[in-house]
Formats: structure tokens, C-alpha cells, sequence
């Protein structure tokens, strides 16, 4: 993923003022519009709409074309920018306050509206939307969730049908007000809003209520500082251009093409050819090369990614944690990162990034650490598997460690280890939503918002949006709840570490590597930074001359 993340997002700054040389007075110099159109690179975005984006290719797109309700200062605070204010005296009712005279891409003004019926469609579960969990925490939530089987879901009986079609939280006060009513506390609420399943759709996203008109998807209209040019060419490239109408911070190029590539290393030799400018990574297979052939336009800096191996922990062959935690146990993180990524990334020792509040350094124990022997000896007494395939996307630059991993479980475990590449991270979701059984499976994080919850809820709660693996655990479930209704950000976090502690117990997944953004760019652009989500600051890049 995302799934689904430099330091800050672009916030709406001032614009430089330009003293007139014929008086003493002073007006607002005109912004610089350069007729130069920025080629980015991306994989297949597996969706284009706001509700069902949780993977990082869709959400850099989504990214442009909409203003989020918040973004975040150099310190993770939010920090309103389609808001003008976000309050609550209890941290269950907020009122939402919209900046006046915001519009979309196609001149309809941004109302509450357009936020209540967005979000609307984004909670009904039949929609499908990947984001769905996200609106768990509104009032009437459950409501608009299908029933329960009392068969089971492979019974003969079809669970009923929702009792409702919208959330009794969210109500409009007013064409610029409204406010969004949670079952319980959350502290976090404001944080969580700065998100792709919280943005705005205008009435045109609808053919009818609650059903989104054929072909938006591929052609999106948002309220951000990038408008759709054409739709969206599925496998090679999705062109935006600059919306002048845009009352934040204006893109200093005049568009941005989003080329689809199914291989990084032909993304990088774009970049070198000068047929690509930003490249968001450098693919293992050059890390060795990249300083010599891109110098100081190859950079690094923090990101909140977290690479993970994960179980179908529902197969019998991976159901027990001692099998889980032998296979942690047989992976020398500190090798794989010195040999393959040039110690450009930082072995993983929590289940939580250290960009976040409430990260602990080794907390996840012996589990991550490399052991040979004691993990063979844990594996055998358990009946580990003889043999073990480990999925990943091929369009990630993913092969060359999923091998290393191989080869070290082959050598440390005697089993047998293949690593089988998926073209696109979008295949690989498909197939886990639809229950194929790809074995063993790489993912990524980053963070949708920047709390110690984000890295929990949405990965291992028992409806968590990207629990691709099965677990489920009550008592972490009920841990992360409390967390979530804690009245202090300590109690918060107490809690929510109390549940990494389970994870650590359990260990659904293997916590790999804690990433940093390794990215390159052209001669061409200047002013190219990263944020903690992985996310080039389209608004910022400029033309080098």
C-alpha cells in the first residue's frame, strides 16, 4: 500500500510580495506559470475515487486533484486547509467549518453536502469501498453493515440486507457547516481527516443518490490544485493539469503525467535518459549506481513505510505463532539491507514506526531478531512447512529481496523457498480480497494519519480495512478501542502499545524494514522533496531554469 505516506505535506503558503518600482505601495506578484509538464512515475493505480483508494498509486493521483479537509506542520500536527475550523468540546461531536467559496474542478461550489454524501457512500457497506472501515467510528455506522449469516458465510442463508443507507452522525447545519457525531470518543478524530476516504465528490460523481456515476472513477473531478486532462489510460499513464481556480497553493508547472511503469528499473532508465523527472524509488538493482549517475539529485529523507511479510494466518500450514516466529526468527533483516538496499533502510523492531508517537525501539522482541539456530529448533519442534512461496508485486523492485529471504529460510530452515512476482500490486489485492491462497505475501505501509492507531487498527483489527491475512485477536481488538476512547494522548498510547504487545505474541506478520524515501530526479526540476508518505509535493517542484 498505501496503502495507502522530506517530512511534511505541502502546506498553503503566502505568496511573495513584489515591491512596485514606481511608488510605495506594494501588490501581490502574479505566480510564475511555467508551461512545463512534470513526468512522474507510478505503478497501476488499483482504483481512481476516494472511498476505495487505500494503495499508494491511486493515492498520490487522488492526492493532487483533491484538498484534503486538513493537512500536517513540520510536527504532525493538523493544520486546516479546506477547513477553517475542525472543533469539539468531547471529542465525540465536531463541528466542521468549510472554508466559503471553494469549488470543484467543474464549478460546482464545495458544500457540506458534498461531504456528507461522499462519506455516506464511502460507510454503506455494500459499496465494497476499501475505506469502508475508516467511517467505523461514526454514529450509525453499524447500521449501514450487512447482518450477520446465522449459517455462516458459507452457509445456504444470504445475510440481510442494511437497515440504513446513511450515518445518523453526520448532519448539515449549513451549506459551509456540518457536523460528524462518533459512538464513542476519539481523541485522534481531527488527525484522522486529513485522509484520501475523507475527501469531498461533487453532485457529478452521482448518477443517482448513493451511486457514482459511470466512468467517474476515470476521470475524477476534485476541488485540489490539479485538475483530471482526459481519463485516465489504464497500464500507461494519467495526465493532470494545473487548475488555476484553485485558492491554495498553486503547482508551479503546468500539469503533471503520471507514466505507469510495470518495471522500476525502466522507470530509472527513463529518469537517466531524461523521459522521466521524478522517480519516487530507486530500484534495489541501482542503489550502488545512483549517487555516481544522478549525484545530488539523488536523495533521501524520512517516510513512515513499513515493509512487511505477512501469513494467511486462517492456513493450517502458518496457524501456529511458533511457526511465525521461527520464520522472523531465520531472517537476518541487518544482511538483506547492507547487501541489497546499502543500508538505505532501517531493519524493523515494532510493529509501529518510529515516526509516530508511542514507538518503541525493540519492542518487538526476539521475534525480530536473527537467531539460525534457535529458530530451526522452534520450527521443527513446531512442524513447520517443508515448503513456502513468498508472493510479492514485481512492479515494486521487490524481487531481489523476496529472493535473499528465500535463500536464507532455504539455508537457515532446510525448507524449500520461491519467490512468485504478481505484475502489479493491484494483483495482488485482487487476490487477497477474493481469497486466493498466495501463500505467504509481501506488503507496505504508510501512514494515513500520523498516529500509533493508524499502524493497528487498519492492519490487524478483526474488521481492519487492509487485514489481508485473517487475524483476528478480541483482545487486541478491545485494547485498540480503548486507545481510541481514551481521554488523554498517554492513555492512548498506553493502550495501544499494550496491544502491539499482543501482536508481538502472535506475530501475524513479520515486520521487515522501516523505509526512508531513496527517490531521484532530473536535471530538468528543482525543488523536488518528499513527504512522510511517500508523496512527491507536486505544488512545490519547479523548472530548474
Amino acid at each position: 500500500m498505501r496503502g495507502r505516506s522530506p517530512i511534511v505535506l505541502a502546506v498553503a503558503g503566502t505568496a511573495s510580495l513584489a515591491l512596485l518600482a514606481a511608488g510605495c505601495s506594494s501588490t501581490p506578484a502574479a505566480p510564475t506559470v511555467s508551461s512545463y509538464v512534470l513526468q512522474v512515475n507510478s505503478g497501476e493505480p488499483q482504483h481512481l475515487l476516494p472511498a476505495a483508494t487505500s494503495e499508494s498509486e491511486g493515492s498520490l493521483v487522488l492526492n493532487a486533484l483533491f484538498e484534503p479537509l486538513i493537512d500536517y506542520d513540520a510536527n504532525n500536527k493538523p493544520v486546516e486547509s479546506a477547513a477553517e475550523s475542525i472543533t469539539s468540546t468531547d471529542n465525540k461531536v465536531w463541528t466542521i467549518k468549510l472554508r466559503a467559496g471553494r469549488t470543484f474542478h467543474n464549478g460546482e461550489a464545495v458544500t457540506s453536502d458534498s461531504y456528507i454524501d461522499a462519506w455516506n457512500y464511502g460507510a454503506y457497506g455494500p459499496n465494497g469501498m476499501d475505506n469502508n472501515y475508516f467511517f467505523e467510528k461514526f454514529a450509525g455506522y453499524a447500521d449501514l453493515q450487512p447482518g450477520k449469516d446465522p449459517d455462516g458465510a458459507d452457509g445456504p442463508l444470504k445475510a440481510p440486507d442494511p437497515v440504513a443507507k446513511t450515518l445518523t452522525g453526520l448532519k448539515k447545519v449549513d451549506d459551509t457547516t456540518f457536523t460528524a457525531t462518533l459512538s464513542a470518543t476519539f481523541a485522534d478524530f481531527k488527525v484522522m481527516l486529513g485522509y484520501t476516504a475523507f475527501y469531498a465528490l461533487p453532485k457529478a460523481a452521482f448518477s443517482a443518490p448513493g451511486v457514482i456515476a459511470d466512468g467517474f472513477e476515470d476521470a475524477p473531478i476534485g476541488n485540489g490544485p490539479f485538475k483530471m486532462k482526459g481519463k485516465w489510460e489504464h497500464d500507461a499513464k494519467i495526465e493532470v493539469e494545473r487548475w488555476d481556480a484553485f485558492q491554495g497553493e498553486k503547482p508551479k508547472v503546468a500539469g503533471v503525467t503520471f507514466k505507469i511503469y510495470a518495471k522500476l528499473d525502466a522507470a530509472y532508465q527513463d529518469l537517466l535518459a531524461g523521459n522521466l523527472d521524478v522517480l519516487d524509488t530507486i530500484p534495489t538493482t541501482q542503489l550502488a549506481n545512483a549517487a555516481s549517475d544522478l549525484g545530488e539529485r539523488y536523495q533521501h529523507s524520512p517516510s513512515s513505510t513499513f515493509q512487511y511479510l505477512a501469513f494467511p494466518v486462517g492456513n493450517p500450514k502458518y496457524s501456529k505463532p511458533e511457526v511465525r516466529k521461527a520464520i522472523s526468527m531465520a531472517l537476518d533483516r541487518d544482511e538483506m539491507i547492507k547487501a541489497i538496499f546499502k543500508n538505505t533502510q532501517k531493519s524493523a523492531d515494532a510493529f509501529v514506526s518510529p515516526v509516530v508517537n508511542g514507538y518503541r525501539p525493540g519492542a518487538c522482541g526476539a521475534a525480530c531478531k536473527f537467531d539460525a539456530t534457535a529458530a530451526k529448533k522452534l520450527y521443527t519442534d513446531n512442524g513447520g512447512p517443508a515448503e513456502i512461496s513468498i508472493t510479492y508485486n514485481a512492479d515494486g523492485g521487490h524481487k531481489e529481496w523476496v529472493d535473499a529471504a528465500c535463500n536464507q529460510l532455504q539455508n537457515n530452515l532446510g525448507v524449500k523457498c520461491v519467490g512468485v512476482g504478481e505484475p502489479k500490486f493491484a494483483d495482488v489485492l485482487t487476490k487477497l480480497k477474493a481469497g486466493t491462497d498466495i501463500g505467504f505475501f509481501r506488503l507496505g505501509w504508510s501512514m494515513d494519519y500520523p498516529s500509533m492507531e493508524n499502524y493497528l487498527g487498519p492492519l490487524y483489527s478483526t474488521e481492519g480495512s487492509s487485514n489481508y491475512y485473517g487475524y483476528s485477536n478480541p483482545a487486541f481488538d478491545a485494547l485498540v478501542k480503548a486507545g481510541n476512547e481514551a481521554k488523554t494522548a498517554d492513555e492512548a498510547i498506553k493502550n495501544y502499545q499494550a496491544a502491539e504487545d499482543i501482536l508481538v505474541k502472535d506475530v501475524p506478520v513479520l515486520p521487515m524494514r522501516f523505509g526512508q524515501n531513496n527517490y531521484g530526479f532530473s536535471a530538468k526540476v528543482k525543488n523536488v522533496t518528499f513527504d512522510l508518505f511517500s508523496r512527491v509535493n507536486l505544488v512545490k517542484v519547479e523548472p530548474a531554469s
